[in-house]
């Protein structure tokens, strides 16, 4: 088991964390000064609002093509390019504040911008702290990455109201733009990057490929399921906890900002709580108690008036909430192979995102229309149901799957090799035809194993996979899957099937008698002229 905090021992990642949490700190900041200048230029709430929907939207439009872009492009580089355009736009948006230019609708086009750039950097960031850190460092590493969102969460908005009554919000949005150029000289500075490259998609096929591995993948599957169906009704504290704090405990924005701390010092805590946790629970099981646990807190919320208790609730919450999110982190980051890992993560923030957008809108609507305690309550019934079923029904156990790249099994015969394929035709589909002999007495589980195999042909970059039986010899049972070209084929013998894959084809294959043949057919130039 390592320490806690073992990967701030990394110099690499100790300089982009705490680069990360200045930054995060920013843009905390900055949301808080967008809204303050909207309420000074008198806008309607509605408005007001909409700063969170200009920074949170281009995330849902752009996380799979930014998963794409951080998978193909020197992440180091793309994420340099993006920090400095932040850099300039928030410079840009200080100077026309200052000059008093800045209209709403300009305000909301840069927040826009702004959220744009996140959507970039996000996956692209996320999939380099594993190139920087040990294997069994990971998971810790995620945890820290959430605890700097979280205090930054505590932090940022508290700054800001202080440089608005001390200085204004043009002072905001100076101080948002010198945390970028923070994180824009830390990258600067981060010397001996070597990116790792794959054999170069097309976009489109490369964004189906990072949707396919997901939809086949059942592990990632649902974990993300269960991230979703824990943001949902857990935003609701989130969303409702300064209407909770005015309304309900009667409290000012220092007393509000009092609140976030204490769910700051519970993620702080879980920082160092969750690695023993780790060590003896797997992750379902982690993830189910954190989400009862965090339902039960929310449940006391709504119930509590003394200050003192709710602070003492809002550190176990705190704790939960990192137990939830930065444990599917985590693992999420540990499991995704090399090659789809930014695709996947892209993935993982769309999720995040959106189940955080439509969540907190919906608690929103209905705090409106029933009150707030009730909401919370219901939230939190909820979460506490999420965590029993969780408990019963646990997510698939990652531990025991390898996740390090090997290459296809040599029983592939004949070997595969030629960049461009048996004519030429580097791009051609292509059809991958596998006959096993199978006796009678193996056949129903050489068929059960061959699904698991089917799954894993998926993942890799299989278009469609079937398993037939021959009429004229009723030993042998053919396997088939078609190949979006014959380069991607060349990747998944080459750089895509993993451990676990390769035990799961070597288990099949174990049923059959003597070598499997191997047939590869491409797709004929009229039939492709043709589409």
């Amino acid at each position: 088991m390592t320490s806690a905090l073992a990967p701030l021992g990394v110099r690499v990642f100790r300089l982009l964390w705490i680069a990360g949490l200045v930054s995060n700190i920013g843009s905390w900041m900055q949301t808080v000064g967008a809204q303050w200048l909207l309420v000074e230029h008198g806008s309607p709430a509605s408005v007001v609002a909409l700063v969170q929907t200009a920074a949170a939207a281009p995330v849902l439009l752009l996380a799979l093509p930014a998963g794409v872009i951080g998978e193909f492009f020197n992440r180091r580089t793309l994420l340099i390019v993006v920090q400095a355009a932040q850099f300039v736009i928030v410079l840009g948006l200080a100077w026309l504040t200052w000059a008093g230019a800045t209209t709403p609708a300009l305000l909301l086009a840069l927040t826009f911008l702004l959220g744009a750039c996140s959507a970039v950097q996000l996956p692209a960031y996320q999939a380099v702290v594993p190139e920087v850190v040990p294997a069994p460092m990971i998971a810790d590493a995620a945890v820290l990455s959430s605890v700097g969102v979280n205090v930054a969460r505590a932090i940022g908005p508290a700054l800001a109201g202080l440089l608005v009554a001390q200085l204004g919000v043009t002072a905001v949005f100076v101080a948002n733009a010198l945390s970028f150029l923070v994180f824009l000289v830390a990258l600067v500075a981060w010397r001996g990057y070597t990116p790792t490259r794959g054999r170069p998609e097309r976009f489109l096929d490369a964004t189906r490929a990072g949707i396919r591995y997901v939809r086949n993948a059942g592990a990632i599957r649902g974990l993300y399921l269960r991230l979703a169906l824990f943001l949902l009704p857990a935003n609701g504290l989130w969303a409702l906890l300064p209407v909770l704090a005015s309304a309900e405990l009667h409290l000012n924005a220092g007393g509000y900002g009092l609140l976030l701390a204490s769910l700051g010092v519970g993620s702080v805590a879980g920082a160092f709580l969750l690695p023993p946790l780790r060590a003896r629970f797997s992750t379902g099981a982690i993830v189910a108690a954190s989400s009862g646990v965090f339902g039960l807190c929310t449940l006391a919320l709504a119930l509590l008036a003394n200050l003192g208790l709710v602070l003492l609730v809002l550190v176990v919450a705190g704790f939960a909430w990192i137990g939830v999110i930065a444990t599917i982190n985590g693992t999420v980051q540990s499991f995704l192979p090399v090659w789809v890992r930014t695709r996947g993560l892209s993935i993982y923030q769309l999720v995040l995102f959106g189940s955080t957008a439509v969540g907190a809108a919906v608690t929103g609507v209905l705090a409106g229309w029933a009150g707030v305690v009730p909401v919370l309550a219901v939230c939190g019934i909820l979460l506490v149901l999420l965590g029993i079923v969780g408990a019963l029904r646990p997510a698939i156990d990652t531990r025991d799957k390898g996740r390090a790249i090997v290459p296809m099994p040599l029983t592939d015969l004949p070997m595969v090799q030629g960049e461009e394929g048996p004519d030429g035709a580097a791009d051609a589909p292509v059809l991958v035809l596998i006959r096993y002999t199978v006796p009678p007495e193996r056949r129903d589980e050489f068929e059960t194993r061959m699904r698991f195999v089917g799954r894993s042909r998926r993942r890799t970059g299989a278009r469609d996979w079937s398993l037939y039986s021959d009429r004229e010899d009723p030993d042998v049972l053919v396997e088939a899957f078609r190949v979006g070209s014959w380069s991607e084929h060349l990747s998944q013998h080459e750089e895509r099937m993993t451990e676990y894959d390769r035990q799961l084809l070597d288990a099949a294959r174990a049923l059959a008698e003597g070598e499997p043949e191997v047939e590869h057919l491409l797709e004929a130039e009229t039939t492709r002229r043709r589409r």
